[in-house]
């Protein structure tokens, strides 16, 4: 059994959300840790957890950014992290994984599924085991409190329901 921790300085944590049904607005969590305990070395049937700060939230815009933190979305004073605990961690034929989950925001705990591509291990300059994945998935951001929403003059929608989920994860062996 070996256990792995997120290395945070080479792993990103990001989401996309439609603006004005026109565009794509990315944000990211700056702070954010986790760990995965595998029996086998390709990570078949891992056990992963995952928590973000939510006061970490980052879009490049400080007044959305304010937004986001407050009660219309995450209300991060009263919810400051989001965790994800996976149920299930599988390897396909295709050789991709499939990564099913609870996901909690806002005290909301929501099953999800997430795809996984497992971009293989490998040993730094110092000695120190790492393996790297891609994950994403999708969200509907009103089935975790995200309740907000705006609408334009013409009546159309400011911010989409659906959230995509986007991890670039480097892991280093701990045990």
């Amino acid at each position: 059994m070996s256990t792995w921790a997120i290395d945070a300085a080479h792993s990103e944590v990001q989401f996309k959300i439609k603006h004005l049904m026109i565009n794509t607005v990315t944000g990211e969590f700056t702070s954010f840790k986790g760990e995965v305990v595998s029996e086998t070395d390709d990570f078949s049937e891992a056990h992963i957890k995952f928590e973000a700060d939510v006061n970490s939230i980052n879009t490049k815009v400080e007044m959305r950014d304010n937004h986001l933190k407050s009660d219309d979305f995450f209300n991060a004073e009263k919810y400051p992290t989001l965790s994800f605990v996976s149920k299930e961690f599988r390897k396909l034929p295709n050789g991709e994984y499939s990564l099913v989950g609870d996901l909690t925001i806002r005290d909301i705990t929501k099953p999800v599924t997430l795809d996984v591509d497992f971009g293989g291990t490998a040993t730094d300059f110092y000695g120190n085991a790492k393996a790297g994945f891609e994950l994403k998935g999708k969200i509907n951001r009103k089935d975790f409190g995200l309740m907000w929403n705006g609408v334009t003059e013409a009546g159309g929608i400011v911010v989409s329901d659906d959230v995509r989920l986007y991890m670039n994860v480097q892991l280093q062996k701990t045990i």
